[in-house]
């Protein structure tokens, strides 16, 4: 699933990409029961940070939390596309 930040923004701009991802994420608001979407991801972010802590090996958390911000992206996206549908 593509959207406004690729890895290049990521990784060359971080602070760039934050102000997109925080601009992204305000959608939250708007989606009922965003926390069912939001938790999972940090609960995965916890368990990716603390698995690569001091290791050098696959993270083996990362499908679950690619599958998770999918997720969460989708979700964010059908708010968007309905609120422009509602201004059109």
């Amino acid at each position: 699933m593509g959207w406004l930040i690729g890895r290049t923004e990521a990784v060359s701009n971080p602070e760039r990409a934050r102000h997109k991802a925080l601009a992204k994420l305000q959608a939250l608001a708007e989606i009922e029961n965003a926390e069912n979407l939001v938790v999972p991801i940090l609960i995965d972010a916890l368990l990716m940070v603390e698995s690569y802590r001091g290791a050098r090996h696959q993270i083996s958390f990362l499908p679950e939390m690619t599958a998770s911000m999918d997720a969460l992206l989708r979700e964010i996206t059908i708010v968007e596309k309905a609120e422009a549908f509602a201004d059109a």
